[in-house]
């Protein structure tokens, strides 16, 4: 029986009041949990599940517009989960394999952020997939911005892409994660550049507890985006003429996570039809965005686009 049978959002609950927050709670304060997961809360408000779709964005889109068409809100956090894609496609419209057995989620949230602060949703998003990963696999990392690794296989990738109502105006975000779980056949074109966490542990894994700590994962990390912004907001009030504010925590979060930095890389917007050059990651800047150092020392500043270890 697939997941979109049986999971609720009564379970994910209980997993966040279980495991997420004595988790949290190690390394910071009760009062800060609550209020990072009360901003994350609204992860899951309203949870869709199908044995089978299409493409989870797709039906986003289409939720959007009825949505707007029937002048109704959107409700935010609205979470869809399919065991199986049949028009998966990630970014630059590359196929994207999500069978039966795989994590195929999408997460759909009103965009309330200020515009600055817009890079820290694949920042968020990728910190929860790689955590959920980490339970099983410790040496999984983050690949900038949002692709989960290990040994230099992509074992699960994010994607987001935006909307505009076409009534209303309001901007949304839809946030793809797919992670390969006990999917460990690959089309040859995806031989040897992905696997899956049943073809790395040897033994099958319980894809809807996978999906709850997700989301459980999500709720965090997400909120911590809102609760940063808040805290942003407070903290330049305070700030004395060229101080400095201070590092967000999920940015620090998401460098304990990542295996870029000093790597060797090859940078492009679409990196695999259009690589643009080489350089060497020297770290990111205060937003997320990647720093990377060409061979005449120049820095240069990539707030998108993907890279390629050539290391």
């Amino acid at each position: 029986m697939g997941i979109a049978q049986t999971l609720t959002l009564q379970q994910i609950r209980q997993f966040i009041q279980a495991e997420e927050i004595p988790l949290r709670r190690q390394f910071f304060s009760e009062n800060t949990v609550n209020t990072v997961l009360k901003y994350g809360a609204v992860v899951g408000s309203v949870l869709e599940t199908f044995p089978q779709l299409d493409r989870g964005m797709d039906h986003a889109r289409r939720l959007i517009r009825r949505h707007e068409e029937a002048g109704t809100s959107f409700p935010s956090g609205q979470v869809i989960v399919a065991d199986e894609l049949t028009g998966g496609k990630g970014r630059f419209q590359r196929y994207w394999h999500a069978p039966a057995g795989g994590v195929w989620l999408t997460l759909v949230l009103v965009n309330t952020l200020l515009a600055e602060n817009n890079s820290f949703y694949p920042l968020a998003a990728g910190v929860a997939c790689c955590e959920t990963i980490n339970h099983y696999l410790p040496q999984a990392r983050l690949k900038w911005v949002n692709d989960v690794h290990v040994s230099g296989r992509k074992i699960a990738g994010i994607l987001i892409e935006t909307m505009v109502g076409p009534i209303f105006g309001e901007e949304y975000i839809m946030i793809g994660v797919g992670i390969n779980v006990n999917n460990d056949s690959f089309p040859d074109e995806l031989s040897g550049l992905a696997v899956s966490l049943k073809g790395l542990t040897g033994r099958e894994e319980d894809v809807q507890l996978l999906t709850c700590r997700l989301l459980a994962k999500l709720s965090w990390n997400m909120g911590l985006v809102y609760y940063e912004e808040q805290r942003g907001m407070e903290d330049d009030i305070g700030l004395s003429a060229g101080e400095k504010r201070r590092e967000h925590y999920l940015l620090s979060r998401y460098r304990q996570l990542s295996d870029s930095v000093g790597r060797r890389v090859l940078f492009g917007h679409d990196v695999q039809k259009s690589p643009q050059y080489e350089a060497v990651v020297q770290g990111f800047d205060q937003r997320g965005a990647l720093l990377l150092q060409l061979d005449d020392g120049t820095i240069v500043e990539e707030n998108s686009g993907e890279i390629t270890y050539l290391d």
